[in-house]
């Protein structure tokens, strides 16, 4: 495959990365992302994904958009209120860069599709807004040995993780089971800053970036959390993978994929 003039110029500053160059850019131009979810985390992870040149990017929501949504959701206008949020996200994916590809899934992720989904993309990002979405996305992964990025925000904190198979601890082995129904105020409840979801979904771009190149190190045993009142990282080094974790354990209790009750917004663990 040979580069345009056009790609050349667009892709410059990548090209002259030596930890990219024009082989690293053309592993992105061939690779594929999925992110479930087009909130406040798949839209800053889905615009610097496109802009990076990820050749296919796939985009699942059920949702429309609502003006509540453009606080934080950037990658939707005023203009898009009412509109399927796949449908906006893509508008505004192709218009950035008319390389890649868009698919879109107006559908809300469950036990029934999740497979199908996830299987002919190589890395999937968790934008998703609630506690049985998270436990549905790492368990389907793990079966189908797909590589992931976890976060979640509320009010001013967020965090991150990154799950590839075989190499640290699933979602489920930190945080072993759904909390109980209003457990956690979900953002509805407690708010976030709008802020907070550029911050964490771009640092799931760059894990997926990462990853696709094979360059730098993961979040993949770690855990990656972010108090913006204080202007503070911690980088947590998680537990090894656990041997008796019900879905990536050595004798797993949990192998057909499970739908939680739903609640919206649920933030973070």
């Amino acid at each position: 495959m040979a580069f345009t003039n056009e790609q050349i110029e667009r892709y410059s500053r990548h090209i002259i990365l030596k930890e990219v160059g024009a082989k690293g850019q053309k592993k992105l131009l061939n690779s594929s992302v999925l992110i479930i979810g087009a909130g406040g985390l798949g839209a800053p992870a889905a615009m610097y994904l496109a802009a990076a040149g990820v050749g296919t990017i796939g985009i699942a929501d059920a949702d429309e958009v609502d003006l509540s949504n453009l606080q934080r959701q950037i990658i939707h206008a005023t203009k898009d209120v009412g509109k399927a949020k796949v449908q906006s996200a893509k508008e505004t994916m192709e218009a950035m860069n008319p390389d890649i590809k868009v698919n879109t899934y107006r559908t809300f992720v469950s036990a029934d599709n999740i497979l199908d989904l996830i299987k002919d993309y190589d890395f999937i990002i968790d934008g998703t807004d609630n506690f049985p979405a998270k436990f549905l996305i790492n368990d389907a992964c793990v079966m189908a040995k797909k590589p992931f990025s976890h976060a979640g925000i509320i009010r001013f904190q967020g965090q991150l993780m990154t799950y590839v198979p075989g190499e640290g601890p699933c979602y489920r082995c930190i945080f072993r089971d759904p909390p109980p129904k209003d457990a956690v105020p979900t953002c509805k409840q407690a708010g976030v800053i709008g802020a907070m979801g550029g911050v964490i979904g771009s640092l799931q771009a760059m894990e997926a970036v990462k990853y696709l190149l094979g360059v730098g190190d993961l979040l993949t045993g770690y855990l990656l959390t972010y108090d913006a009142l204080k202007m503070e990282f911690r980088k947590v080094k998680l537990p090894d993978k656990v041997k008796n974790c019900a879905v990536c354990g050595e004798n797993p209790t949990i192998t057909e994929l499970i739908d939680y009750e739903q609640a919206e917004c649920d933030g973070i663990l």
